[in-house]
């Protein structure tokens, strides 16, 4: 449990009557204020308005429940309590007092409150709450920068100086990029303070901010994309003694609260989810008559994505294993790994592929990361078995539409193709799909390859050696408890033909614009979990 408490307390102040009324049997319900995003494993992920059962408030802070056959902790401040169950009412604030952020996310009134309700509010009450919202940013980003401050000082500084029991992979792996999150946020909140009117706090300006760094918001991917294997570090450590007590002595040292260190790296993971719910709240109580409106507005767009770009990284990490199983897979592998310079598989399918200057049409099975594209031939017997064939530099090459009719560069007559054409010499390859609504697939597949890359170099998304090291060890370790090498997997059947009418493709990549249903996926449990790390998906 310890692992999962927030460390923000002004998020996180319990209703304190919760378990006592769960325990006596009057409430076993409860309804989500705000979206809950999860970022950590045994967290129940919903939707403001979802309906939870909570199974376990014996913890003020986190507690356990249920939402179909979902299970997991979810903070008891993101809920309201049913009173009556039968009538489904929540939890009522006293008539004619205006509730505070905290009474809110505490479950004593209504978070989400419509446009209209707010605006029907007199313009006294509005302002509170917004000055209320503002002071409950402030503290709670004073609050984070002590628990960062206490994790650098507190922890990182003692381990480093400890050779004998901490190497720099280990606190790499450990503390990421926690130092260079430290001062980032140390930058943001002094910007925050010269814009927090302290005599009227619903006069300040605070959306500017945001605005203004939100480009450095982007270092928390690198720190939740290296989370898990911090936790799995810690937890290995742990089963040793001396780092049980050191780790504890650290705490003492620095005159921390009694959490665990996993409970402290945790909060920088909180915290960036917690953004845009805040933000949220904030918009709701601003008129769009307030200087601040449309400042607070874009920010929360922008922490949004934020947020929905580190989800989306962090599920990319958790399909490494399934990208290197995949490549153990393939018979007469050469070259480089996957996983050295890709981390998705974007798409996949089965076409016939010309190649100068020889000219001769060979069919392949290819296979688009970011990056690279893997060329594979099937066996002629075992048609479920793939043999490396070779790979293209996606960073090399563009791709061009091909025109159906007699091609100039090949002499040939084409249909449903495409080129790929080398930036740095005259090397050409033409590839000629089965039909239309295939090849459409693969230049949408190549634009969002593009995409992602370009994606990936702006906010600095890699795959680190330690997570390599482990993807290929559990691929190893697979193959060994199979006693065998690793089964190929089944090729996927062909893909459903789609409805006609639904694209445009332009003249070039830039203005094409596409809309692609769902491929049917293999039978086979291997290419079915496989084929899922492509992003085109319902």
């Amino acid at each position: 449990m310890v692992g999962f408490v927030t460390l923000v307390p002004a998020l996180c102040r319990s209703f304190t009557r919760s378990p006592r009324l769960i325990s006596g049997g009057s409430i076993v319900s409860a309804e989500a204020v705000w979206d809950h995003v999860t970022m950590a494993d045994r967290e129940l992920a919903f939707k403001a308005g979802d309906v939870i059962k909570v199974l376990d408030a014996s913890n003020k802070d986190w507690w356990w429940g249920q939402i179909d056959d979902e299970e997991g902790w979810f903070p008891a401040s993101f809920v309201r309590l049913w009173v009556n169950q039968e009538e489904n009412t929540a939890v009522e604030t006293v008539e004619g007092a205006s509730p505070s952020p905290s009474e809110v996310q505490n479950g004593h009134a209504d978070a989400s409150p419509s446009s209209s309700d707010c605006l029907c509010q007199p313009a006294q009450d509005r302002d509170q709450m917004r000055a209320n919202i503002i002071n409950e940013i402030m503290s709670t980003e004073r609050h984070y920068i002590k628990h960062l401050k206490d994790i650098c000082e507190g922890y990182f500084r003692q381990c480093k100086k400890r050779r004998d029991m901490f190497n720099d992979d280990q606190l790499r792996v450990i503390f990421g990029n926690i130092e260079d999150i430290y001062r980032f946020q140390m930058g943001f909140v002094r910007d925050l303070e010269k814009q927090y009117n302290t005599e009227e706090p619903h006069l300040s300006e605070i959306g500017p901010c945001f605005l203004e760094h939100q480009d450095g918001f982007w270092i928390y991917s690198e720190y939740c994309n290296n989370h898990v294997d911090a936790c799995m570090e810690l937890s290995r450590l742990m089963k040793d003694g001396r780092y049980q007590q050191f780790f504890e002595a650290c705490r003492l040292v620095q005159q921390m609260i009694d959490i665990a260190i996993d409970g402290f790296l945790l909060t920088p993971v909180q915290k960036i989810c917690k953004y845009p719910l805040q933000l949220a709240e904030l918009l709701k109580y601003t008129v769009q008559e307030h200087s601040d409106y449309r400042y607070v507005a874009a920010a929360l767009a922008v922490m949004r994505n934020v947020t929905q770009q580190i989800n989306e990284r962090k599920r990319r990490l958790e399909n490494i294993e399934k990208i290197a199983q995949w490549q153990a897979s393939v018979l007469d592998w050469e070259g480089d790994d996957i996983l050295d310079r890709s981390s998705e598989l974007v798409y996949t399918g089965e076409m016939s592929w010309i190649y100068q200057p020889y000219g001769r049409s060979q069919t392949r099975v290819f296979f688009l990361f970011d990056h690279q594209m893997v060329l594979c031939k099937k066996d002629l017997i075992r048609r479920d078995i793939l043999y490396y064939k070779g790979r293209i530099n996606m960073d090399r090459y563009n791709v061009v539409d091909a025109a159906d009719g007699r091609d100039d560069d090949f002499n040939v007559s084409v249909k449903n193709a495409f080129k790929l054409s080398n930036k740095d010499s005259d090397e050409i390859h033409i590839f000629l799909a089965k039909k239309l609504e295939e090849k459409l697939r693969w230049l949408r597949g190549f634009h969002e390859e593009r995409k992602m890359v370009q994606e990936d170099e702006k906010i600095g998304f890699e795959i680190s050696e330690y997570q390599k090291r482990q993807a290929a060890m559990t691929v190893r370790r697979m193959t060994k408890q199979k006693g065998h090498r690793s089964v190929p997997p089944g090729y996927p059947p062909p893909m459903d033909p789609m409805n006609p009418g639904q694209y445009l493709v332009g003249d070039s990549m830039e203005q094409s614009e596409f809309e692609f249903p769902e491929p049917e996926r293999c039978k086979s449990p291997f290419w079915q979990s496989f084929s899922r790390l492509t992003p085109f998906r319902k």
